[in-house]
């Protein structure tokens, strides 16, 4: 289990917080994705929109230029199918393009029903597991070398409860939640000698999405947070002011 993390009290990112970096962001096309797009550009950062409704990444592109003049890129995929080469292609392109790599938010989900995992289809398990772990393993760890070269890089994993306390019902998702936090604590003590790279699992708690609907389709939408509500606490990691924390697990319900 990760170790606990709180973030400070009250914390507001500062103008200019990410001035000049490239962060690259999947599920970008909407939920906590988009909304990562528009936070991180109006502090100085040039998001890189990774998702596969090309349609919805070209309405968060002229949403962000429009907030805050910064021309952010797309670059399509479905992770549910890419290979390993696809997304190794997908990182060669930002240091094509940018020469740079300053943080990764790993948004993209998949999720279908709450389930016995007795009765999930195979697919979904396969698909399931490859969006919601495989992929971010396979991007963090194509996008190291790039990390490596930012004096303050930092890789956040949106995670929820699965990822310390799985129980039923919660299918690939869940599982997937679980191995993921694992992997972010084994990774960053390998990662110790990088003490410019950091990795932190962040849960942003309850959020009006797409996903949340889903998973609760009886929940009145309308007392349930808005996904800009989250983003003070991925700022803050994605930021200079957590310079030094790595392997830990962060909520946006303990900010106290």
């Amino acid at each position: 289990m990760l170790p606990e993390a709180v973030i400070p009290a009250g914390y507001t990112p500062a103008d200019g917080l990410l001035r000049d970096r490239v962060v690259l962001i999947t599920g970008a096309g909407g939920g906590v994705g988009s909304a990562a797009a528009l936070a991180c550009a109006r502090l100085g950062a040039t998001p890189v929109l990774l998702g596969r409704n090309v349609k919805k990444l070209e309405k968060v592109y002229d949403a962000v230029e429009a907030a805050s003049g910064i021309k952010p890129a797309i670059y399509p995929m479905n992770l549910a199918g890419a290979t390993w080469i696809e997304m190794g292609e997908a990182i060669a392109t930002i240091e094509r393009e940018f020469g740079r790599l300053d943080g990764v938010v790993h948004a993209a989900a998949h999720f279908t029903v709450f389930s016995p995992l007795s009765d999930l289809a195979p697919r979904d398990w396969m698909e399931g597991l490859q969006v919601n772990l495989t992929a971010a393993y396979t991007l963090t760890r194509l996008s190291l070398p790039l990390l490596e070269k930012s004096p303050d890089a930092s890789v956040v994993f949106l995670t929820d409860p699965s990822g310390c306390d799985n129980k039923a019902y919660r299918g690939a998702f869940g599982v997937a939640k679980y191995a993921l936090e694992g992997m972010v604590k084994s990774w960053a003590s390998e990662l110790e000698y990088l003490p410019q790279v950091r990795l932190n699992a962040y849960d942003p708690g309850p959020l009006r999405t797409f996903l949340r609907l889903k998973g609760y389709p009886g929940e009145d939408a309308q007392n349930v947070p808005l996904p800009e509500t989250a983003m003070p606490g991925l700022l803050y990691l994605l930021g200079a002011d957590s310079r030094g924390l790595s392997g830990q697990r962060f909520s946006a319900q303990r900010i106290v």
